[in-house]
């Protein structure tokens, strides 16, 4: 018998922060350097930095944003198609800091050994497992494997968007930070191929709650449109918010500037895209269909500035709700039910 969930789904565009009562007079007063701990790794080592982190996406996940991220101690997760040679080569020129990045992998045996190789070519403290669908044995069982060659790495799993899935992968596979979102990217389709997914707001809620409840955590992957979002992803209860979209179009993303009617731009695509499968994999496979978009995006200079935006918006949240730390925003935060978030009437 078909089953419904009659409980309400919320994206980020479904809610506001409310404003509450705040000491806070200035945005230079709030810190946004936040300390997480890692249960499952025997050393149970802890991190401090910015939990913010560049997606292991083609356009976002390279060493160029890397140099630009790391001085203001955000993470880059790095793409999975970099090998030990180039880790090798980057680092000789310009050294990796291994509290920020992450070495992403597949579950094939090919991506085990590549990972391999990499972990014994630089000093790594993250792994990132990146899979589309994350509800599928084979990754809680390459994270098992991961877990026993690597006890002290920090791994971070995903993706998935229940609360089931993350108790598994925590409890049972060995896994730190689970990757929580099921088609909310910009460059994804997902949702429109399949029919699967929930929103992110509640994914993200549901999911740390039972994550927090392990000694776990999680990160918000995806459906980040604007400064306000990631403040609402971090309100919800994440721990890390991952951005792909909003940091592509940079200096720092691979590609030419394309111009189009005197405009300039970058291209971004999905990594379940037919684009990412022909560049990685010579092609798509007859039996599956593309879950990803190819995008022309506006260029937008520097990384730098978008980051200056960003940072500054997610500190005015603060100011707004008294959190006088960024960890503090989940327990100050109380989101308001809304029919639109922005008056548009004069915007084109």
């Amino acid at each position: 018998m078909t089953k419904i969930d009659w409980c309400q789904q919320l994206d980020y565009s479904n809610v506001l922060i409310k404003p509450k009562r705040s000491s806070l007079y200035s945005r230079s007063l709030v810190d946004l350097n936040t300390t997480v701990d890692f249960k499952n790794t025997k050393s149970k080592t802890t991190w401090t930095g910015i939990p913010i982190i560049a997606a292991n996406m083609d356009t976002t996940g390279t060493f160029e944003m890397y140099q630009s991220l790391s001085p203001q101690k955000l993470i880059t997760a790095f793409h999975k198609f970099y090998t030990a040679e180039d880790f090798i080569t980057f680092d000789n020129t310009c050294h990796l800091d291994p509290e920020l990045f992450m070495v992403s992998t597949g579950i094939s045996n090919k991506d085990f050994n590549n990972l391999n190789s990499i972990l014994a070519s630089v000093t790594c403290k993250w792994v990132c497992v990146d899979i589309a669908n994350g509800y599928i044995k084979q990754l809680g069982d390459f994270c098992v494997k991961l877990r026993s060659k690597y006890p002290d790495i920090r791994i971070v799993a995903g993706n998935v968007a229940s609360r089931e899935m993350v108790e598994e992968l925590i409890i049972n596979c060995g896994v730190d930070i689970v990757k929580i979102g099921i088609g909310p990217g910009s460059a994804c389709t997902t949702r429109l191929k399949t029919g699967v997914g929930v929103p992110q707001l509640t994914a993200v809620m549901e999911c740390a709650d039972a994550a927090h409840g392990l000694g776990g955590g999680i990160i918000a992957d995806g459906g980040i449109t604007c400064p306000g979002d990631v403040s609402k992803a971090f309100g919800a209860g994440a721990d890390f918010v991952m951005i792909g979209g909003q940091f592509a179009g940079h200096d720092e993303s691979p590609g030419d500037i394309i111009e189009r009617n005197g405009k300039r731009f970058k291209s971004f695509y999905g990594m379940s895209s037919s684009k990412a499968m022909e560049t990685h994999y010579g092609g798509k496979n007859v039996y599956r269909a593309s879950e990803g978009r190819e995008l022309l995006i506006p260029y937008k200079g520097s990384i730098v500035t978008t980051l200056e935006d960003y940072l500054g918006g997610i500190r005015s949240t603060c100011t707004y709700i008294g959190a006088k730390q960024l960890k503090d925003i989940a327990k100050c935060t109380t989101f308001g039910l809304v029919s639109q978030q922005v008056n548009m009437s004069l915007i084109s």
